[in-house]
């Protein structure tokens, strides 16, 4: 416990911060995450391949299937899994990145002369301390989101990786319509998931996705390292113009969009992999690709070999479906990501005011303990 009142926001005052703004801003988009989830998970053998399937996979018309088919609720499937994940992954992201980022910039400006400020970090730093703070945050939070994910796919997809066979089409009826059938005591709670998840693949399923998600490390470092030269430029001319050191809300929303919109765009395709991988829908193309069953349950051990990899699955997107294939979804993607990402920027100074309340408090109540 500090012996004086904090007045600054330590490591874990950022992360706290960036927690409850990210679950905040995740929370306002969330139905548009449910849908794009979806898109991005949809396979050319869960489709006709028909221009009339192709136009099922707008955002529009998946909230409207998911509205009819699901009601309300059904916009919110696997809401609180991935909420855990939001904080969790935020809280790691911005500790992580916040601790490495001060510790650097001291050590940086430990061999400098005394009285001399540290230059700005470049952006290529900025990038390498995101990437670290990604990867290491991926690797404590991944299993939550792998459960978050095929919660808000939902069982018929999920099941459908499962079932030997994996056909699509079963006596001219759509598999979307016989899934209430199929699905009779289906457990999509966030431990039923979990359960259903080691039982089919042994605790190491928990990691699916590992290392697209690795890659995808790059996204959040794209994202900070853009916002903050961008940011750090604007304040500049800020300054020089004697308007103040703190951007506008709005201004920080665009600066944030835009910042979000080129990390998406970079690394969109590995994005749309890594859902494919979670939710094992590339394991069910496979699967109907070679007209071979998908692996049983209950036979993790042998399901491991058969897990199809991001390289393997954007081969065959390409085959199918050459350049564009990559990007499905996309559209989905950045309206969800860009949204979340600016309310998170242009709340961030609020809620890092909340966070050192918090930590005022906690202080406080620790000092009457005492």
């Amino acid at each position: 416990m500090p012996t004086s009142q904090p007045t600054q926001l330590t490591p874990f005052g950022y992360a706290l911060a960036g927690a409850l703004g990210g679950c905040f801003s995740n929370a306002v988009v969330y139905p548009l995450d449910v849908a794009k989830t979806r898109i991005q998970a949809a396979t050319s053998a869960s489709l006709n391949g028909s221009e009339k399937d192709k136009e099922k996979l707008s955002v529009v018309a998946v909230l409207l299937r998911i509205l009819k088919e699901e009601g309300i609720p059904g916009y919110y499937r696997g809401f609180t899994a991935t909420m855990i994940n939001t904080f969790s992954m935020q809280y790691a992201y911005f500790f992580f990145y916040s601790f490495v980022r001060t510790s650097y910039i001291k050590r940086l400006a430990a061999r400098l002369p005394a009285g001399v400020k540290a230059p700005p970090l470049s952006t290529a730093a900025e990038l390498i301390l995101g990437a670290v703070a990604g990867a290491l945050a991926q690797i404590f939070t991944i299993p939550v989101s792998v459960i978050a994910t095929r919660q808000q796919i939902g069982p018929s997809l999920d099941r459908r990786a499962s079932r030997a066979g994996s056909r699509v089409r079963r006596d001219g009826e759509d598999i979307e319509k016989t899934a209430g059938k199929e699905t009779d005591g289906y457990d999509d709670s966030f431990l039923g998931i979990a359960r259903e998840i080691i039982e089919e693949e042994g605790p190491g399923g928990l990691w699916l996705g590992l290392r697209p998600g690795l890659v995808l490390t790059v996204n959040p470092a794209i994202t900070y390292g853009a916002y903050e030269r961008v940011k750090s430029v604007l304040v500049l001319a800020q300054e020089a113009a004697g308007r103040g050191s703190k951007l506008s809300p709005w201004t920080a929303f665009l600066v944030g969009a835009l910042s979000k919109t080129l990390a998406t765009v970079v690394t969109y395709p590995y994005i749309m992999a890594k859902v494919r991988i979670q939710a094992r829908s590339a394991d069910t193309e496979e699967a109907v690709a070679e007209h071979q069953p998908a692996p049983p349950k209950h036979a993790y051990h042998h399901a491991h070999s058969k897990h199809v990899g991001a390289l393997g699955i954007l081969a065959r997107v390409w085959r199918q479906e050459g350049f564009l294939g990559w990007y499905q979804g996309m559209g989905a993607q950045i309206t969800k990501a860009v949204l979340s990402q600016a309310l998170l920027f242009m709340s961030k100074d609020q809620f890092e005011s909340w966070a050192l309340a918090i930590m005022v408090l906690c202080w406080r109540l620790g000092r009457a303990k005492a």
